[in-house]
């Protein structure tokens, strides 16, 4: 059972939740249960996307030593390409009928990014963590994609397989950095 199917029910978005603002909104052609399987994705992908760009900005502002420039700059031209994909995949969940969780607590439990806490200022250390959660990224988007596509929701898969092309990009460009042996 994948993670979106295991979300069934369990309503994962804030409009789920009640209350006077949340009231769910129609969710045009989807069921109840589909719409549970996409909204898991978008929740999950939202809380990633947004946790991916506190990472790099967090890389960015820590890295030190001979990459210092090199990576300072590419990190935050890699955050201008992620940074779009937020605002959709969060506008994509409201036009749905759903209403994204973007707590501190919220992007903790959802995201598969985890924002170290601790100062990273070795460029290799870096580069490598990034490349081993943008390959989980990228694999998610793809996983996502056949998801929310058997859910009959082609427009969330034609976004993912956007995204998914856009992290595989910057996951091979970081790929090739960490070929250079004077990468420390």
């Amino acid at each position: 059972m994948t993670p979106a199917e295991a979300s069934v029910g369990k309503q994962t978005d804030a409009a789920h939740e009640g209350g006077e603002f949340n009231q769910l909104v129609n969710h045009h052609y989807l069921t109840e249960e589909q719409f549970g399987i996409v909204s898991e994705t978008l929740q999950r992908n939202l809380a990633t996307s947004i946790n991916l760009y506190l990472k790099f900005k967090k890389y960015h502002w820590d890295i030190r030593g001979r990459f210092f420039r090199d990576l300072h700059l590419a990190y935050d031209d890699f955050i201008d390409e992620i940074f779009p994909s937020i605002d959709e995949q969060a506008e994509r969940l409201v036009a749905l009928g759903g209403s994204p969780k973007n707590a501190p607590e919220d992007l903790a439990r959802y995201s598969v990014v985890k924002v170290p806490t601790e100062t990273v200022r070795d460029a290799r250390t870096q580069v490598a963590d990034l490349v081993s959660d943008l390959s989980r990224v990228g694999k998610g988007y793809r996983d996502d994609s056949g998801t929310v596509d058997d859910a009959e929701d082609h427009a969330t898969a034609d976004m993912y397989n956007g995204y998914a092309g856009t992290i595989d990009k910057i996951r091979w460009m970081l790929q090739a950095m960490m070929d250079d042996e004077q990468l420390n």
